[in-house]
């Protein structure tokens, strides 16, 4: 009878540790570590092991996980993503969606868009996607205007009205905080504005509506997209607490997009 019970205890110990799983995660600075660090947590319960890497650019992470460097990314939204795999033809897919974070105009000169003199320079991100999410932010509050339906990607050459002659700088989307003290106002994504002490509800002078097709993803290499601890890394995510913790923390500045 002890020997059935001893390799019972070994089966089921056995089993347990087949169960168990260790992963890397790429994410950038600030809301996507902070939120991974609890969805490690979620993950840990659930037998998946979760080692985060931080990357302080918006291309790195996809290549490190298309090279194998990575197991998984959360960093990016899905247009972004879309572009990456156009134009690198990386075998990327998104598996789950997590947050939605509304970008918006900062400035150190001015208080409204209104007050912007003409010729005035405005910095947006220097990858197309993002550099045209932010020229739609500040279409939507009427400083620029495009033909109808223009779509997403939209470029600075799009623009068909302009009226106070706005000069667009196209900065790396990391160094966009720090160019504050040299133009008039600048288009931030709500990660690097966050980690600059930004806050979006209250520093903004204008902020992306509600209504965004840029909800953030998980995303995996193509072969792993039915891989059992993909389910789990969603799962996690996903968690109730993880909505709770986003909705606390980040005092709606962020969008629980799942």
């Amino acid at each position: 009878m002890k020997k059935l019970i001893v390799a019972a205890a070994l089966a089921a110990f056995a089993a347990g540790s087949a169960l168990a799983e260790d992963i890397k995660v790429g994410v950038t600075p600030g809301e996507h570590a902070q939120i991974m660090e609890k969805v490690k947590d979620v993950a840990a319960k659930k037998g998946l092991n979760i080692e985060i890497l931080e990357f302080s650019d918006y291309v790195v992470p996809n290549q490190a996980l298309a090279d194998g460097d990575l197991n998984a990314n959360s960093f990016q939204h899905q247009p972004y993503l879309d572009n990456q795999i156009a134009d690198r033809g990386f075998k990327i897919v998104s598996v789950g969606t997590t947050i939605t974070t509304p970008m918006g105009v900062y400035s150190k000169k001015v208080k409204s868009l209104d007050e912007l003199k003409e010729g005035a320079t405005v910095a947006i991100p220097n990858d197309p996607t993002n550099g045209g999410r932010a020229l739609l932010v500040l279409a939507s509050k009427g400083l620029i205007k495009f033909k109808e339906n223009p779509g997403l990607k939209v470029t600075s050459a799009d623009i068909v009205e302009n009226p106070k002659k706005i000069e667009f700088a196209e900065i790396d989307a990391a160094q966009l905080p720090r160019s504050l003290d040299d133009v008039d106002a600048a288009v931030i994504n709500t990660n690097y504005a966050m980690e600059a002490g930004l806050h979006p509800k209250t520093d903004a002078i204008a902020i992306e509506g509600e209504k965004s097709p840029y909800a953030n993803v998980i995303a995996v290499r193509e072969e792993d997209k039915d891989a059992p601890w993909v389910k789990t890394l969603v799962e996690a995510y996903h968690d109730d607490s993880i909505r709770t913790f986003i909705n606390e923390e980040f005092k709606g500045a962020l969008i629980p997009s799942f």
